[in-house]
């Protein structure tokens, strides 16, 4: 079996919490606690949780936007959070990120062709002649036209700015790309033809993935293997049929009991999640998830539960009470309608 592409061991990021006078610390917000994962060459890891669990921070972390307490980062053999800010640069062009918000992540002073062409100029790759050459093919493969090359981001809609963002990211042929929540600020029906665009750019330059997002529907179509994350934990791993078809973790139950789905007979029994998401300055003690999850019992308070080998290769969840619910949190088969 071939090393993986990126693996990514026990990282840690916090952030201090200071107050009073003198800007003293008080604490610390737990973003990433431990996380550890792998994601092979051409795949697409799908990584999931809700809004503040820590999914962006852990993307913007691995790519080294923010800087690792601890762990390790390493990409194609080489420890990423190692490295000076010399050898980064270089090793920068093999991974790239696509943000999540393309009204903010594009600099409204620059043009279409200024803002794909930078990334060429400041590695200094090709002449400018080249660069031209290389921005109007790569927008050309993002289905924007040549014409628009001398136009500014406010004269495109949502769904255009985000197909500039991927022309961006990919203008510099990168191995890795980390997606954070590039959905999220499209409508419905553009969404379908990014997501559509994004797949089909992954085939032809055999680019992988790192997909995060909150939208269950999204991640399904479009990823490999699932990573479900809570409370800057992942609580769920494995290959997506086996998360999506028998979640063993509650929360990854109750996260695909949120999402539409287009079959009531795919819907199984629910189980509700009650209150809110714990504050991640103070994690509750044990299980970050026993306050909420409907199957807790006193023993989830005593240990933070690691992830461990369920009933699939690849599928781990970290819950002490995986085997005994499995049954309970399993997706329903669809039973074909008598005739």
């Amino acid at each position: 079996m071939s090393a993986p592409l990126l693996d990514v061991r026990n990282v840690l990021k916090r952030y201090p919490v200071r107050g009073g006078v003198f800007g003293r610390t008080r604490g610390e917000v737990h973003a990433v606690e431990d996380v550890s994962f792998t994601l092979a060459k051409g795949e697409t890891l799908g990584l999931v949780g809700e809004s503040g669990c820590g999914k962006s921070t852990l993307g913007r972390t691995i790519i080294r936007l923010e800087e690792a307490n601890s762990g390790g980062v390493n990409f194609d053999g080489e420890d990423l959070l190692a490295l000076s800010r010399k050898e980064l640069f270089e090793r920068r062009r093999h991974l790239q990120m696509i943000f999540q918000d393309p009204y903010s992540s594009l600099n409204p002073r620059m043009t279409l062709g200024e803002i794909v062409r930078e990334p060429l100029a400041i590695h200094r790759i090709g002449n400018r002649k080249q660069q031209l050459e290389e921005v109007t093919m790569l927008l050309e493969k993002v289905g924007m036209k040549p014409e628009m090359i001398d136009r500014y981001p406010h004269e495109f809609s949502g769904g255009q700015r985000q197909r500039i963002g991927i022309a961006r990211a990919l203008a510099l042929r990168p191995r890795l790309v980390i997606a954070d929540e590039p959905m999220s600020a499209l409508d419905v029906s553009v969404q379908a033809q990014v997501l559509n665009l994004m797949v089909s750019l992954q085939r032809e330059l055999d680019l992988t993935y790192l997909f995060i997002s909150h939208d269950l529907t999204v991640v399904e179509y479009i990823s490999d293997t699932i990573a479900v994350m809570y409370l800057g934990r992942i609580v769920e791993t494995g290959p997506k049929r086996a998360v999506f078809d028998a979640p063993a973790h509650p929360y990854t139950r109750a996260l695909i009991d949120a999402a539409p789905v287009r079959d009531p007979r795919l819907r199984g029994a629910s189980h509700p999640i009650r209150g809110e998401t714990p504050s991640p300055i103070n994690p509750p003690p044990g299980c970050a998830f026993h306050p909420r999850c409907p199957f807790a019992i006193d023993r989830c308070k005593e240990a933070i539960p690691p992830l461990e080998a369920h009933d699939s290769p690849g599928h781990r969840v970290a819950c002490i009470r995986r085997e005994e619910i499995a049954g309970e949190l399993k997706r329903p088969a669809v039973v074909s309608a008598s005739p």
